[in-house]
This record gives structure tokens, sequence and C-alpha cells, in this order.
């Protein structure tokens, strides 16, 4: 700012009325009137508007349930003419005229209605100090807001300057009431914080892996070793690059190894330079430690190194300000000679990584080097120093904050910045100011944005990326390079396999113990007679039941997510439509969205209050089904949260000691504890195990409900063997013989068994299951029950809920009967996504789609065709009617759980409807 405008604004700060209601007034004129409602002004577009040339005004319609507007004037003369030129309308008060703005109205919002309006405020007197449009005003780099000194009319803008306009009340000193966004945020050349324009809209683009796998092996040297062109020395961070890129790319298993063994043999020279007495390089002991956990190495024991205890027990206890000695330390917090965010990032993730804490001070460091924007610089600089963030850094960072956990706050700002920074062709510039596109922005933007849940941006990232690989199979270093480097292919491959360093590994998760009864398939097919699998997959997979990769409830607009994920089992179960499991999959893993806005945790709950043990388990079921991380799925540890979800003493969630909160079926327990066994977690679901053991009853059975009601149930008999059979002791190989023994017993004539729904299809499906355990002694059975479930399928392919009432083929019996006829376990089923192509996923539609669609006669909802508000629920699966769902309330009412009232909290606590 020169020395005279200083001077005019310091003149101009002591002409400031006494009050902010005064200060808000317009200078008076001739043309002073009562209320004036100005007409709207053709704007010029925001991109008219630079940080030379113009000015910019943004107006919070927040508190009237809209979002920031901007609007643009490249020639303002005054502030209240840079108002009416951006393309808003104002409206002033009876008695102060047009000079004091009483309304503001904008077409882009509700049709242009001023606000607030006629029944809040009559405009009639000046507003009270509590509820009045403030002025408020920033000049070219600053990035904090001022209240103005002068009326609007008396403001004169100067090129670069932003105002705002936000609804409600501030104090005498103009220090409450301050915007919710900053200048840079609706500056020119910036995005609104509401980014109006929304995420770019690209044709879906894929990275061709095999070819850049191809390159990448070509760049090694004896295929072990990455070394620079005129160099003869091996590139050691190069090198650990390509590892993690032939990681993501999966196939060369072989190569993998190879480099692995070369930087393991690497390790003294590359991440111990000054020797075993000396602190390791910090960056160099991170990404060796990273490559252990990918590949299934132990970074504690790498090539006689604890990595991550040497990692921790160096960290910069102060930095020069001390006056002190503090080699390779910029401030306290550093890992010594990180350097830059990048190696403290790494460092940071490699402890988390390795189950250990990191270091105090270590990842609040990482959150000193975010700017004002969000952006977070690659420089390890000092608190208060120049900070310039850039989207490759930011990127890395908000990962690794993310996994840290506890920085949600930066982690947004950081998220916010990165959407701000997308160029609408989907890629993102390597610094601020370029003008060019950056493959290793682009890249980690992508990792970062589809971590954090902001998939369309992500795929319109990937598909930037993917226009930009080269012929050879790399990538060069930005838009229009003709060679390909290392650096940014490997980023580009991490993106393009939807993973990034925080989630990649060559491991899948594994069942606790080898599966023996039933195997993974069955030897040949179950015996006897069964259904047509894939006339039942294709009626599941139809266009008019899965929609963008899940189900709905029936009239309505949301998607049944526990209807949804009992179709992914049944399609893991056959493998007769492995891309179509995938596109269910990714959604559910994405965090994709229905048209009301919710994802699988609204519906599990997770991470609120009322987290649904037997929601969380299922899905993470689904995970471990189809070899995705249960303990990353949806950015959710699942299995930590099925853990935490396990109640130490009875309460209103839940009735006793290891039972799941808010898991009110037997079923529901047994698929928490399923997802807790296959994640490995035996201990922590002991408990969980020895409550389910004792709901059995003596005859061998299980009730349905939790509370037990004293009733026996098929189904959740069934689905309690399928779980205690993975469990290895004596006890429950004697509750898992008792409870075939008495599901056997159950079968009617006809091979059918009884349900809640009658002669259930639900029902003869998971006894089929069950009885499977033991095929060699139910053999007769589980034929008889297949043909009885060939019996009730229709020709659409889909099924009836049961033998007697409506005919019509129904969605949820049908998830039940494809998957149940092949006999195999939940405690076992394993399908692998390998070769699949990921399913295009649109936006969502704001209609439902058809859920139950008509058999050989009549269609109709068929009982438990997708109704009802539970979205698939905790007893999903079970073919439990209406009338079993009002006694399992009125149970839970008189076991004192406040079931209505829960519910109610519960919906508001996730957002309603949502």
């Amino acid at each position: 700012m020169g020395t005279a405008q200083g001077a005019d604004r310091r003149d101009a700060g002591r002409r400031r009325p006494v009050s902010l209601i005064s200060a808000a007034l317009l200078a008076f004129g001739a043309a002073m009137a009562f209320v004036t409602g100005t007409p709207l002004a053709a704007a010029d577009p925001v991109g008219d508007c630079t940080a030379t040339r113009g000015a910019v005004v943004a107006v919070d319609f927040g508190p009237f349930g809209g979002t920031v507007e901007r609007g643009c004037d490249t020639t303002p003369t005054t502030g209240y003419e840079l108002l009416h030129e951006g393309g808003f309308t104002t409206e002033g008060t009876e008695h102060d005229g047009p000079a004091f703005i009483c309304r503001i109205g904008s077409g882009s919002f509700n049709s242009g209605t001023r606000y607030p309006t006629p029944d809040k405020d009559d405009c009639v007197l000046t507003p009270q100090a509590t509820a009045y449009w403030s002025y408020w005003i920033a000049s070219p780099g600053q990035d904090e807001w001022s209240y103005s000194p002068l009326g609007a009319m008396d403001r004169e803008p100067e090129a670069g300057d932003v105002d705002a306009w936000v609804f409600g009340g501030t104090d005498v000193g103009g220090t409450t009431g301050r915007p919710s966004f900053t200048p840079d945020e609706v500056r020119a050349g910036g995005g609104g914080p509401s980014e109006p324009s929304g995420p770019p809209t690209l044709p879906a683009g894929e990275v061709d892996i095999p070819a850049a796998a191809r390159w990448l092996t070509g760049r090694l040297t004896d295929g072990e070793r990455v070394v620079d062109e005129g160099a003869d020395s091996p590139n050691h961070l190069l090198t650990t690059e390509a590892a993690y890129a032939l990681a993501a790319s999966g196939g060369g298993s072989g190569r993998l190894d190879k480099v692995t063994a070369f930087l393991t043999a690497s390790t003294d020279a590359y991440a111990y330079p000054g020797g075993e007495d000396a602190p390791p390089d910090a960056t160099a002991a991170a990404r060796l430690a990273l490559l252990a956990e990918i590949t299934g190495g132990d970074p504690r024991a790498f090539a006689g190194h604890d990595l991550l205890g040497d990692l921790v027990e160096n960290v910069c206890a102060a930095g020069p300000e001390s006056g002190g000695p503090a080699p390779g330390c910029t401030a306290k917090g550093d890992f010594p000679g990180a350097s830059y965010a990048d190696g403290q990032a790494l460092a940071v993730l490699a402890v988390v990584r390795g189950g250990l804490r990191p270091p105090a001070g270590t990842v609040e460091r990482l959150t000193q080097l975010q700017c004002q924007d969000g952006g977070i610089t690659s420089i390890l600089i000092r608190p208060g120093e120049y900070c310039d963030g850039d989207p490759a850094t930011t990127g890395l960072v908000a990962l690794v904050l993310d996994k840290a956990g506890g920085r949600a706050d930066a982690v947004g700002r950081a998220r916010a910045y990165l959407r701000k920074a997308q160029r609408q062709d989907g890629g993102f510039p390597g610094y601020t100011g370029s003008a060019t596109g950056s493959v290793t922005a682009t890249a980690y933007a992508a990792q970062a944005l589809r971590a954090l849940g902001d998939t369309d941006r992500a795929d319109a990232a990937v598909s930037w990326l993917s226009a930009r690989q080269l012929p050879d199979g790399g990538f060069g270093f930005e838009e229009g390079a003709s060679d390909a480097a290392l650096y940014p292919t490997a980023p580009a491959v991490l993106a393009g396999v939807d993973t990034s360093l925080v989630t990649l590994t060559t491991e899948r998760p594994e069942p606790t113990r080898p599966p023996t009864t039933p195997p993974t398939a069955p030897p040949t097919t179950p015996p006897g007679a069964g259904p047509d699998l894939k006339k039942g997959v294709a009626y599941l997979t139809g266009p008019d039941r899965l929609k963008q990769g899940r189900y709905y409830t029936a009239g309505g607009g949301r998607a049944d997510f526990g209807l949804t994920i009992d179709g992914a089992f049944a399609l893991a179960a056959t493998g007769h439509d492995n891309n179509a499991l995938r596109g269910i999959v990714d959604f559910l893993d994405k965090r994709g969205e229905d048209p009301e806005g919710r994802t699988v945790h609204d519906w599990t709950g997770v991470g609120t209050e009322y987290a649904a043990g037997g929601s969380i388990g299922k899905t993470a079921l689904l995970a471990e089904s189809v070899g995705r991380d249960p303990r990353d799925f949806g950015g959710r540890d699942l299995i930590a949260a099925l853990g935490t979800a396990v109640c130490r003493t009875p309460s209103r969630s839940c009735p006793a000691e290891g039972a799941y909160t808010y898991a009110p079926s037997v079923f529901a327990q047994s698929l928490g504890v399923l997802a807790q066994l296959r994640a490995g977690e035996k201990e922590a679901a002991r408990a969980p195990v020895a409550y389910l053991e004792s709901l059995q009853h003596p005859s061998g059975a299980w009730p349905s409900l939790i509370p037990a009601t004293g009733d026996s149930d098929v189904d959740s008999t069934a689905m309690a063997a399928m779980t205690l059979d993975l469990v290895e002791d004596e006890r429950a190989r004697t509750a898992v013989d008792k409870a075939l023994a008495w599901i056997a017993a159950e079968q009617l004539p006809d091979g059918g068994f009884p349900g809640a729904a009658g002669d259930s299809v639900n029902s003869a499906a998971l006894a089929v299951q069950g009885l499977s355990l033991d095929t060699s002694k139910y053999s007769a059975r589980i034929a008889r029950a297949r043909a009885f479930l060939a019996s009730q399928q229709n020709g659409d392919g889909g099924f009836n809920v049961a033998k007697e009432g409506q005919r019509g083929s129904d969605v949820r019996a049908s998830t039940q009967a494809v998957g149940g006829a092949t006999g195999i376990s939940f405690g076992v089923l394993a399908r692998s996504l390998t070769g699949t192509v990921p399913q295009p996923t649109p936006a969502p539609s704001s209609s439902a789609p058809v859920i139950v669609t008509p058999g050989d006669t009549i269609g109709g909802a068929g009982g438990t065709g997708g109704t009802g508000g539970s979205g698939g629920g905790y007893l999903a699966s079970t073919g439990v009617q209406a009338g079993a769902l009002a006694a399992a309330a009125a149970a839970l009412t008189l076991a004192g759980w406040g079931t209505v009232a829960l519910a109610r909290r519960r919906r508001a606590a996730m957002g309603g409807a949502r």
C-alpha cells in the first residue's frame, strides 16, 4: 500500500461513523427516495476480473439457505456500483432510502429473491445491529477482511480489490461477524467456497497400467535399480518410486522382488550414510520402511535395522532459534534431514502405517506448513515465514494428515485448496500462477481427492492423466512433454489404480485359518439340481434394478445399502459378473452418494455415537470377501470401528457385554464377529463370540432377535453356525454340530424351510449355506433345498419370497437365493476383482429405479423386496417381515432400549433423512 493511499485510508478512518450500523449508510444525495429496488445489471463474467483489472464482490446467502455468490465489475467506480454491476439487486429502507442496503438478491439464487424477505424484516426502519448486511473489504495481498470505514457509495475499489457482504451481527469494533470465507477464496482468479461450477465434466479415461509397468521395467538397470543417464551410481530415491509403482501395477511380483532385494542390500548406503551410530537419513529410512509395509516386510527388521525405531528416536527437539546445535533441523518436530515437506510426511506415514504413535510435534509440524489458502508448501519453513503451497505437496500431506487423524480442520482446508486449484480440464498446475498442467501435481491431487471423497474430481484428474500418457507408456513432467520421466510416472500409476502410499499393499486379507468346510467354492456343484444362477445374476444386475452400483428402497429415492451389499455377496459367490460386482464395491469404497447425498457410512453410522455393529460388520465382510482392505474401506477403519462397537457393559444401545451397539439381531451379531475373525482380530472378537454362543438354545437353534424372544429361527441359526465355524475350539464345534442338526430337522417335505414369510426362499438358501459346512452328512437335504429354490425361480431369473402368498420376483430374496445356492459360507467367501474394469458411475438420479419386477404372473413388493426404511438394515437377508419387525420393536422397548427415542436421536445426529 502506497503512502498517499495509506493517508487516505487513515483519513477515512477518522470519518468513520460512531456506530457500525451508521457505517453501512450510503452517502445521501438528491436522488434519495423511499424503498427502492434496483434492477438486475448484466454482470461481467467473473473470469474477466483479474488481479490487475476490475474488482470482485461476494455476497453470502448462507443464512438464507444459499451459498456465496460472486460478481465482477471490470470498471467499478464505487462499492455500490460494484455490487450492482456484479449482478446483484438491492433494496433500501423506507426510513433511509437506497442509501441503507436492507435487502440483497441475486439471479443465481432462488430466482433473484431479495433477502431478508418481508416476513423477516419489513425494511421500514434501520435494521438492528444483530441482523443487517455488513460491508467488508480486502485489498490485493490482504488475506484478512477489514470492516469498511466508508459506505459503499463513498468507497472507490481499486484493481484487484474484493468486497464482501455478510448478513448477521457485528460488534462495535468490527471484530465479530466476519465473513466465513477468506478474501483469497473469492478474489479474482480464485474459486468461490461453494464452487458453483462443480467438478470438471470429462469423458472417462484410464491410465494404461500395463504400458506404464512395461516402461518402468525398461528403466531398470539389471532389472533392479534406477541409474540416471550419464551416472554410475544408483538413484535410490527413484528406485523406491519404481518399486511403489510396480507394487501398484500388479502382475510384476518377480520384478518387484528383485528391486526390493536391491534396496534392502543398499540400506546402509542409502539410509545410514553417517554410519550405524548416526541418525538415519529420515526421508530414505521412511521410503524403505514404506516399501517394507507395502510388500509385507518388517520395517523393524529391515536389513538389520529398526527403521521405525530409528525414526521415532531421532526427532528435532528445537530448531536454530534455540541457539544450540540443531543439525538437519529447521524447527521443533522435524525429522532431521527431511528438508522438504514430502520427507516429513513420508516419515510420519511410515510410523503410522507401522502401528506406532508419531513422535510429539511431528504431525503438528506438517500443519505448520499450511498456508492461509489451505495449500501446503513443499519447503520445511519455520512458522511465520513466507508460505506458498502447491497441489502435489498438498495432496501428499493431506493424505498423511488424514491417515494420522486428529487434524480434520487442516485436511478440510487442504481439500478445499485442491478443489479450488483444479482446472476445468481436470488437471492441476505445478505451482501458484502456472498455466501449465503438472503430471505429478495432478497425480497426488487425484490420490488425495479420492481418499477424501471427491470421487468425481479424482476421476477427472485421472482422465487428464490418461490423456498425457506417452506412447511408450510413461509420463512427462507436464502437459506437452514428449519425454517420459520416472518421477511423474510413479505417482500417475498409483492414481491410475485408485490407490496411494497410504493404502498401497501387495497383500490381500486372508481368513483366520485355511478354509476347510466348505472350500471357497463347492468341489464341483452342490448336491442336486439347483436354480439357474446365471439367470439369477442377470436378474440382479438388470438395469432396472442395479442402478449406478446400488439398489434402492422401493418407492424411495435413497439407496438401500444393506440390500446392495447382499447383491454383492451374491455376485461374489457365483463369479458370473465380476465387473458388476466391482461397480458395487467401488461405489461403496469410494463413498459414492445416493440422490439424497448419503454414503454407506451414513447407513453404518461409523464414527458416530450410533454406530451399528451389524452394518459395520456387513460392510467390512464385503471388503474382506473381494480383497479390499476393511481397515481402509470408504475412508474408514471398519475393524477398529467394530472393536469400538463392542459393549463392555449393558446400556440403551446394547443388551449385554460382548454385544455390538445397535445390533438387534443374531444376524447382525454374526456379521460383526465374522468381520473381526476374518480380519485376524481373534482376541477382540472373544467377547462377541462368547455372547453369540450364549444365545444358542439347548435345541441347537438361535433366536432371531436380541434380546432373545424365545423363538427359533433357521436364518439366524445358519448364520451363527457359519460364524462359529471360524472359531477353533471344541465348544464352537459342538455348537455348530447342534445347529446343523436342528436346521436339518426343520426341513419341510418340499425341501424348503420355514421362515417369517412361510415356506421361505431366504431360509432355504441360508440353510444350504449352513448345511454345506458338513456336506458329506447333509448332502441329501442340500439337494432337496436346492431343488426347492429352483422351483421358486421365475422366468426373469428372480425368485419369489416364499412358496405361498404373492408371486413375483423379489430382489432381496433373489440375492439370498443366488448366493445361498452355491453353498459357500460367508466365513470363507472370496472373489478376486483382478482383471475387472471400473464401471461407469454417473451422477445419482433424482428418481428411484424399479426394485421389484414382475415374475411369471404379477409383480409386487413381495414382502422383503427392498421396502421399508431400514435400508437393508441389521436384518438384511433374514426374511423378517413387518410383523416380526413390529415384534422386535416391542421387544426392544420392553427390554429398556428406548427404541423410538434412540431412533430420533440417531436421525438427528446423522442429518435427518441422510
